[in-house]
Parts: C-alpha cells; structure tokens; sequence
C-alpha cells in the first residue's frame, strides 16, 4: 500500500508508548518522519540508538496500518490537521516540551492569532459564575480575542454559549476524537461554533471520552493560551490541573474570588492564596494586567514624531500596534524576522522607551 504523509504523522502517534517527548526526540535522529517506519531495522538502530528489541517494541507496521482507518475519516468528513513542522501548527503550543504532534481541527479557526484566552471552570456552575462569565466574554467585543474553553458542562458550555451570542471566536479543545462530541447535549453548540471558531483534539477519531483523556486535554488547553482565567472552582478538579500547566508553561493565570463558604469559589480561592492566579473582579482588570486595553492612535503617532525607525523597527511597531501585546515567537511568525534579528531590535527599541517587555517573553507598544 501507498502511505501518505498523513499516515506517517498519525502512525507516529500510535507507536507502541510512544508520548510526544519521545517522539520528538526519535524525529531528531531522522531526516523525514517515513523514514521512522521505512528504514530497515539495522538502519534504524544506527540512526536513533535504539536496540533491535527496542525498535521491534515499536510495531511499527500495526501502527501504520492502523492509522488508515484515521486517514479515510479525516478526508472524508474534511478534518483539517496541523502536525508539529506544519505552518499551522499553533506557535504558543509548540513551545511546551508535551506539545501533541498532531492535532485535529473541525470548523473556521485561525491557532495563530494574536490574543488567545482560555476560560475554564467547575462543572457545577452557580449564577454568580454565569454572571461574571456572561460579563467577561461581553468585554471581549472588538479586541481581537479568540476563547479556549473544554465544552464541558458548567462554566465551558458557558463560555461557548456567550462567545456565539457576542461573535467572539471560540474553540472547544476535546478530550475524545473529533468524530464525537461528548456531552451529547453540546452537540448543536458545537456545530454552530464551527462557523466562528471550531473544535479541536489530539486523539485519532474513534477514541473514546476515557477518564485519563482529559488531564491530556488541559494541558493543551493552557498551552494554547496567552493567559487562562478560572472562574468558579472547587478544590479539586480538571480547572486547577489546566491552572497549574498553565503557571508550569510560563503564562499568566487570572482567578475570581468567591465566598469562603461556597464550595465552587474554594478552588479559585486557593489558588489567589497560593500566588498562582492574579486576583481579578472585573473584566476590566484582567484587560489592564494584560494590557490589552485599546491604545489610542495618537500615542503611536506621536511616538513615530520622536523616534525615526528603521524598516525593520517599523515592522516590529506595526505589529505590536495590531495585537497590542504578544509573544516572541508569534511577533517572529508574523515579521519573518529570526529570533536572534527581533532580541536585538527589541532592545534597542525598549532602551527608547518604545516598548516595553512582560513576563512570557511578551513585548507591547510602551
């Protein structure tokens, strides 16, 4: 049989205990991924150091034919993929060392974008979260931002709901294969978040909402983002998994304070008390410590009157001024420049107090 390139990126994932660490690492010692299933076993050994036994472990050729059942589903239904070397594949999750090497995506969505914000909380949601939930996504009109959430019941479905009434791209991050939706009951605001927005998962279409699934799916969750928010939580729970991946990737963790005796505000409490989310009570407060409040034309202008920037300098500004706050490698992405070419300019650039840097490795308009 003819195996596409499709087949080898989802053969590679359904290599016997194979985690995406490994996988990144047995990808280093190849020059394509085929080769990973091709070489002869000798070859192989010599290549990645592997033992005979080792490689043999592997089953290579299980895991290739099994990937065809993935393939015909994926074509048929029009599932787009994004595998780790692709242009697609999102730069923020990329940077985490448990990256998923591939993902599969459903609906009219952009990984890329400038301000991306995962909203997560407790199954068991109170008005007091509806509330806060329906006010924090109203905020978000006409500032660029995109909203993670994982369509579960409570304060998920929550937030799909209120970004579909207020036109705020939203994406579902699953815990199964996209040829499912679990819980059932979301299954018509998960098609009508396809046309803003979508789904997205790492596990092969067929694979069932098993417990162990969704830790997995938190960890994405968090790595999407430029900042997660919880805002109801009880002490334990998939809410403080996704918070504290979020604080372990370096990004920034907003919580809702809540009374000491309700049971889905201790989590969120906690958190505050431990330092591992900034305290917020409003909409407005999460937009100031991200500073993401819209900058007013004539700063900028007056900014350009004092300061007379090179070509490349100009490119840098134009795209801070667009997104208003964003990470190193995205402002890379989007200026072609080289991490080591943007290091330098940047500096120059925050000495003259044009911009000015944040925790991440984010740069804004100063």
């Amino acid at each position: 049989m003819n195996y596409s390139n499709l087949h080898y990126q989802i053969g590679l994932t359904m290599l016997h205990r194979m985690g995406p660490i490994r996988a990144k690492s047995l990808m280093n010692c190849v020059s394509t991924i085929d080769e990973i299933f091709t070489l002869p076993k000798q070859e192989l050994c010599q290549k990645t150091g592997l033992s005979k036994k080792q490689i043999d472990n592997l089953k290579r050729t299980e895991a290739l034919e099994k990937s065809e059942k993935s393939v015909q589903y994926i074509v048929k239904n029009n599932i787009n993929t994004a595998f780790i070397s692709d242009s697609n594949y999102p730069e923020r999750l990329k940077n985490c060392i448990d990256a998923p090497l591939l993902l599969f995506t459903s609906g009219d969505q952009n990984l890329n974008v400038g301000r991306i914000v995962s909203i997560v909380g407790t199954r068991a949601a109170t008005s007091y979260g509806e509330s806060i939930v329906r006010k924090l996504i109203r905020s978000f009109i006409n500032q660029d931002i995109t909203v993670i959430s994982g369509l579960a019941l409570g304060i998920d479905t929550l937030v799909h709901r209120y970004c579909l009434e207020f036109g705020i791209p939203t994406i579902a991050v699953l815990g199964h294969g996209i040829d499912r939706v679990y819980p059932a009951r979301n299954k018509a605001l998960a098609e009508r978040m396809k046309k803003n927005g979508g789904l997205m998962t790492e596990f092969i279409p067929g694979s069932f909402p098993d417990r162990e699934n969704f830790p997995k799916r938190n960890r994405i969750v968090a790595g999407l983002s430029d900042a997660t928010i919880v805002v109801e939580s009880k002490l334990k729970g998939g809410s403080l998994i996704t918070a504290n991946l979020a604080n372990d990737y370096n990004r920034d963790v907003f919580a809702f304070p809540g009374s000491i005796h309700n049971e889905t505000s201790k989590g969120c409490n906690q958190l505050i008390s431990d330092q591992k989310a900034h305290l917020i009570q409003s909409p407005s407060d999460f937009l100031k410590l991200m500073n993401w409040e819209l900058i007013p034309a004539e700063k900028f202008q007056q900014q350009s009157i004092f300061k007379t920037l090179s070509d490349i300098q100009q490119k840098i500004i134009t795209t801070l001024v667009k997104t208003k706050m964003i990470q190193i490698d995205l402002l890379s992405l989007y200026t072609s420049l080289s991490i080591s070419e943007l290091n330098n300019e940047l500096f120059y650039l925050e000495m003259d107090g044009v911009i000015k840097s944040h925790p991440g490795n984010c740069y804004s308009i100063a």
